[in-house]
């Protein structure tokens, strides 16, 4: 497990009988903090940037198509603004505000955070109450994937059943493949994996995110092969150490 190392001086006043003077003692302790995730995954997230990078960072904000997405990446409140309609979470409801009447065409409390989740791969996939699981490689054009399997406490957001495997280039480090299961409409368990793959990448204030990504059919056995539909590309991204105030994630008033 990845671990990091906290030094912390701490200043100790000791009195003497003898004395009226007061000694002081300096000592350093040594504090070990051990993160929740296994070493390879450490330099996965060190090959996008780092996970001190990403904590430090309070918004991130992206264009998809018409869609401009901004996320409280500490309260996970988010916002999608298009031309006909935004959705919202202001971090205890999803809202929906559409010019006319069915202008979004979808489940709003699916979809507000679903493109955020692939965009900002591979670091929320370093979220509290996630559990790591070594797996099988998977090889595509000559190339083979180490991988690890994600999945969620029962008190994890609103698919606790959901699945994730993570696979990565086994020179660089890099994320290039994403398999994922879809629980929210059926609440159940599901051995389904659909097949993202990465690759085209992005320096985004120093964490390197995707730029596109492309779905993939896959074999029986759940090894790519081909791609299923054109990319999903991302434009227009940002990250910013500075909070929104909670009213740009409300729900507009009329």
């Amino acid at each position: 497990m990845k671990k990091v190392l906290l030094l912390l001086m701490v200043v100790i006043a000791i009195s003497c009988k003898n004395e009226p003077k007061k000694e002081i003692k300096e000592e350093t302790v040594v504090a070990v903090v051990e993160e929740s995730f296994p070493t390879e995954l450490g330099k996965v997230f060190e090959a996008h940037g780092g996970i001190e990078t990403w904590r430090n960072s309070a918004v991130l904000s992206f264009t998809k198509g018409e869609e401009v997405h901004t996320v409280d990446l500490h309260a996970r409140k988010n916002v999608i603004k298009s031309p006909n309609y935004t959705i919202g979470f202001d971090g205890k409801e999803v809202w929906l505000d559409e010019t006319e009447k069915g202008a979004f065409k979808g489940n709003p409390s699916f979809y507000h955070n679903l493109f955020f989740y692939f965009y900002a791969m591979p670091f929320v996939l370093s979220d509290d109450g996630i559990s790591y699981e070594k797996i099988t490689p998977i090889t595509f054009e000559g190339v083979t994937y180490p991988g690890y399997k994600m999945s969620f406490k029962a008190s994890a957001g609103s698919s606790p059943d959901d699945n994730y495997k993570l696979y990565y280039n086994p020179k660089t480090y890099q994320m290039e493949w994403l398999a994922y299961t879809a629980t929210f409409n059926t609440k159940k368990p599901s051995d389904k994996f659909s097949v993202i793959k990465y690759g085209t990448w992005n320096n985004v204030n120093g964490l390197i995110l995707p730029s596109e990504i492309t779905w993939y059919k896959t074999d029986d056995t759940g090894v790519p092969t081909e791609p299923a539909r054109p990319a999903a590309v991302f434009t227009s991204a940002t990250i910013s150490k500075d909070k929104l105030a909670d009213s740009f994630f409300a729900k507009p008033i009329k």
